[in-house]
């Protein structure tokens, strides 16, 4: 940062931020089934089937549908599928013989009445080549085979589209319009290149940081040191107790309490998530996001130019501030608008990358860990907050809280952004991949850590700690993935694997070594005193 006491009043508004943001902690792709069922039984996995539809010649915007549990199977390429005219039922539930022509259409029935089986049945024996369900929801709806009924005779593919799909298509054909629908159902490949992207991504963050802290105190040292007169040593100590405060030392007592927290909040968005709920994070966000953003771009600029600083404006309220750090301000402010606005765009996931990224850094600048008994502590209860709030809370709750909280259930169409994400650029689907904050910033903190116990024992790269669990993240990362792949795209609780992967490999070095007893009750600023007795 420009100016250390700007940095010391960001403190609070960045931890105030990081309560609500370290708490989602997972790993998830947007995943649909892509398997292919097995004809005529019901017992086919659903499938997402896109609808392209036609009306007078004209492309329409094209529909997202699902197969039923039985029919035939649909084409997994657009140029394999048939064009076909689409034709409501009459009656419109589709429960009995239809008086309106079928043969070689696409019979379109409401949900409701009966059930789906008889829907297909009465379709095709009036001759149509495929029946569309129109939902009366906006969701869509799982289409299976009623107790007793049987599908082993339907022929047709039978697919399901929302209401507001069906509320077009109708507006159509009842203008006397020509109706012609396709399907396919294109399967998702089983790897996408963001999975990489977003892998380099977080560990580069964990790395970045680690390093950015060295890069940060040497350049503030230096402002701060040039900025003394050789008369002025009596304040020296003044200074280095000045930048001890700058960073927040966890200890055991707040990172069990710090979990606890992230919990009830996670509780609280679970039961009242709404739009201006969601609001409130993304203010918080950019809030954060700005400030991040702000000490990093600053950071880079000085660490090059070192007097791009020296100029300083009075400013009402904010008393002496560097002209270089107003202008920096302006434009973070500016770009987190600016993401804010346009957050629905295609592009909007870039910028809360950039956010999200810049946020972190700082964090892991700021906040410390002193010794691997806090580490433990902290990661020990974040790994049971992440698997339970994943894996075990949809036995109390019906569904998982973690994946509901970030997907935005019951929100209004608006999403948390307190993610990293990467389209997914080769799925037909499209969707993203994603991973939590706090799976960056929990393991992050430990590998910031050891990075700091290295340099301050002067180890090298071979003996030290740091590299060695650089490299565990990344292959607890590589697990979390291949987790998501095995699952199905089922999200993941990340800490599962990067906890062992980072804890666990530091604690068994330490053990081989015979320095975990060190290590457990390490304490920097002994180590700093022991260094200085030393070099002196």
């Amino acid at each position: 940062m420009a100016f250390p006491s700007r940095r010391s009043r960001s403190l609070h508004t960045i931890f105030f931020c990081i309560f609500f943001l370290i708490g989602f902690s997972f790993a998830e792709e947007a995943s649909h089934d892509g398997d292919s069922p097995k004809f005529p039984a019901c017992d086919h996995p659903y499938n997402l089937v896109k609808v392209k539809n036609w009306v007078n010649g004209a492309g329409g915007e094209t529909l997202t549908g699902i197969t039923a549990r039985f029919g035939a199977l649909l084409p997994k390429e657009e140029r394999n599928g048939v064009r076909l005219t689409a034709v409501f039922s009459n009656p419109l539930n589709s429960c009995s013989p239809s008086s309106s022509k079928l043969s070689g259409s696409v019979a379109m029935a409401v949900r409701g009445d009966c059930d789906f089986t008889t829907k297909a049945k009465v379709a095709q024996s009036g001759g149509a080549a495929a029946l569309l369900v129109i939902n009366n929801k906006e969701e869509l709806a799982e289409m299976g085979c009623e107790k007793d009924s049987s599908a082993q005779d339907v022929s047709i593919p039978v697919v399901l589209i929302p209401k507001s799909g069906g509320e077009s298509l109708n507006r159509s054909i009842v203008d006397g319009q020509k109706v012609e629908l396709l399907f396919y159902a294109p399967v998702r490949p089983p790897m996408d290149l963001s999975v990489i992207f977003l892998w380099m991504m977080a560990v580069g963050t964990v790395v970045c940081a680690s390093l950015w802290s060295e890069i940060a105190a040497s350049k503030e040292a230096e402002e701060r040191y040039n900025e003394l007169s050789p008369k002025e040593t009596s304040n020296v100590s003044a200074f280095k107790d000045n930048a001890e405060k700058d960073f927040l030392d966890i200890d055991v007592k707040s990172a069990v309490v710090f979990v606890i927290t992230a919990s009830a909040f996670l509780l609280l968005l679970y039961f009242f998530m709404s739009s201006w709920f969601v609001w409130l994070l993304i203010v918080l966000f950019c809030i954060g996001g700005i400030e991040g953003m702000h000490n990093c771009i600053t950071t880079v600029i000085l660490r090059i130019c070192k007097n791009c600083g020296r100029k300083k404006l009075n400013l009402p309220l904010l008393g002496e501030t560097s002209l270089l750090s107003l202008i920096v301000l302006f434009c973070c402010v500016a770009f987190a608008i600016f993401w804010a606005t346009n957050r629905q765009a295609s592009y909007s996931w870039a910028g809360q990358d950039i956010l999200g990224i810049c946020l972190m850094i700082t964090v892991l600048q700021v906040a410390r860990l002193p010794n691997i008994k806090v580490a433990t502590v902290l990661l020990c209860c974040a790994f049971v907050y992440d698997i339970f709030w994943v894996f075990l809370s949809p036995i109390i709750f019906h569904q998982s809280v973690m994946i509901a909280v970030a997907r935005g259930d019951n929100s209004g169409g608006e999403t948390i952004p307190m993610l990293l994400r990467i389209p997914r650029f080769a799925d037909p689907w499209g969707g993203y991949d994603m991973i939590g904050f706090g799976d960056i910033l929990f393991p992050g903190l430990l590998v910031s850590f050891t990075f700091r116990y290295d340099k301050t024992n002067k180890k090298g790269i071979a003996n030290g700690y740091f590299i060695w669990l650089t490299v565990g993240y990344g292959v607890g990362l590589f697990l979390t993935y291949l987790g998501l792949y095995l699952m199905n795209g089922h999200g993941q609780p990340a800490l599962l694997y990067l906890v062992p992967c980072t804890l666990g490999t530091c604690v068994l070095l330490a053990l081989v070594r015979g320095e975990l007893k060190n290590l457990w009750n390490y304490s920097s600023e002994e180590a700093s005193s022991r260094v200085s007795s030393g070099d002196a």
